[in-house]
């Protein structure tokens, strides 16, 4: 009997020791990603892709979004918004009907649906058959080392599940969330550390309530709309650059537009028509990014 509780005893101290060890090696492998995240360096300013590279490519898909980072766009910028089964795809406009061959609003459509939808053709027979992709998809294909401007279509429910997945993915170092204030307090309940940009509607075409607002609740950008005509955005710039605020501007069409936004203090300036302008950021002494991929 004393031999067999020997045995037992044995085995349950070499079961402890075998899941203490698997314990250690996940903690070191989760805190070496971590530290070669916090090594990542990010661009400081840029242009933002605006849903890929979408003069060239069909908006929000993945040859749209990956043109987009092999161009050298410092920031890409994507629209995410449920399913009516709760899968985050990427989709702008409430339906599908401009985009698709297909008809209906996103959220009353089901995940299977909307896979069988051809998101490419209206722009071109060249992408026939492309597909909406999900969010899980995009973070598959991004580079490391570019910002992800996660653009949410929704709240509290959409902003749990993509704080979630950006944690889950590795890609809370570069990706930060556009979002309503109820979607950033859900996405900040889920994931503390998440990266937020306040993208609040009900007051973001007052300038100075916008810039008030995004600092009090401590969000790491903020993205301006054109200004008003007369406008003097001296002092909100300021506060925002005193507050280590990043600046995102929507939009610029032209290349004689950028080198006001930079002087005013703008980080990153979003338009349609990256693969036109990256050239011109050139010129003005902003480097074209070189996308780094997970090994």
């Amino acid at each position: 009997m004393g031999d067999v509780k020997s045995k037992m005893k044995m085995e349950n101290n070499t079961a402890v020791r075998w899941f203490a060890g698997i314990l250690v090696l996940n903690l070191f492998l989760a805190s070496s990603a971590y530290a070669q995240q916090s090594k990542t360096v990010m661009p400081e300013r840029g242009l933002c892709a605006h849903r890929g590279a979408m003069n060239t490519h069909p908006e929000n898909t993945l040859p749209a979004l990956q043109e987009a980072a092999r161009l050298g766009a410092q920031m890409i910028e994507f629209d995410i918004q449920l399913s009516k089964d709760s899968v985050m795809v990427i989709m702008h406009d409430d339906n599908v009907d401009r985009t698709t061959n297909g008809t209906g609003n996103v959220a009353d459509l089901s995940y299977k649906y909307l896979r069988s939808l051809d998101a490419g053709i209206k722009k071109s027979a060249a992408f026939k058959g492309t597909m909406i992709p999900t969010f899980e998809e995009v973070l598959a294909v991004m580079p490391q080392n570019v910002w992800l401007n996660c653009h949410l279509k929704g709240d509290e429910a959409v902003g749990k599940a993509a704080a979630a997945m950006l944690e889950k993915s590795g890609r809370l170092h570069q990706a930060f969330l556009t979002c309503s204030e109820k979607a950033s307090k859900a996405a900040k309940a889920q994931v503390a550390k998440i990266l937020i940009c306040n993208g609040e509607n009900s007051y973001r075409r007052n300038t100075e309530k916008y810039v008030a607002e995004t600092i009090k609740m401590k969000a790491g950008f903020i993205q301006l709309l054109r200004s008003e005509a007369g406008e003097d955005r001296t002092a909100s710039m300021k506060e925002l650059k005193d507050n280590q605020v990043k600046i995102n501007f929507f939009y610029a069409e032209k290349p004689q537009e950028l080198a006001g936004l930079y002087d005013q203090g703008v980080d990153f300036i979003l338009v349609n028509n990256v693969g036109e302008l990256l050239s011109e950021t050139e010129k003005l002494g902003i480097k074209t990014w070189k996308p780094v991929y997970k090994k």
